[in-house]
């Protein structure tokens, strides 16, 4: 993982939007050795069960908000989730989309060769 430096908020509509939702402002302290936002990464499916995306797919690093422990009893020990943005627009492993970017575990990613 690339270190980063912490980028500047933005005052996009998609972190807005999130933050209604959510009841809090997005984090934007960037974490030390998470990727760094602009980074190409590979959106991967899970080998032990149909999703959660049905293909495997480019996307970036988005900086709207910063990587956040993910806080579920099936997360891993230290296990971030980053927003990524697609390249096009994707379904998930429901059927359920199509997607433009979303909040995805770090287990489901793999940098860009």
């Amino acid at each position: 993982m690339a270190a980063s430096s912490p980028p500047s908020p933005s005052p996009c509509p998609d972190r807005r939007a999130v933050e209604q939702l959510t009841g809090r402002p997005l984090r934007q302290d960037w974490p030390a050795g998470a990727l760094a936002a602009g980074s190409r990464v590979v959106v991967v499916r899970d080998p032990g069960w149909d999703g959660p995306w049905r293909n495997e797919f480019l996307g970036t690093i988005d900086a709207m908000g910063a990587p956040e422990p993910v806080e579920h009893r099936h997360a891993r020990a230290g296990e971030l989730a980053y927003w990524v943005t697609f390249d096009e627009p994707q379904y998930d492993g429901d059927g359920d989309g199509p997607y433009r970017k979303a909040w995805i575990w770090d287990r489901y990613l793999r940098p860009s060769p």
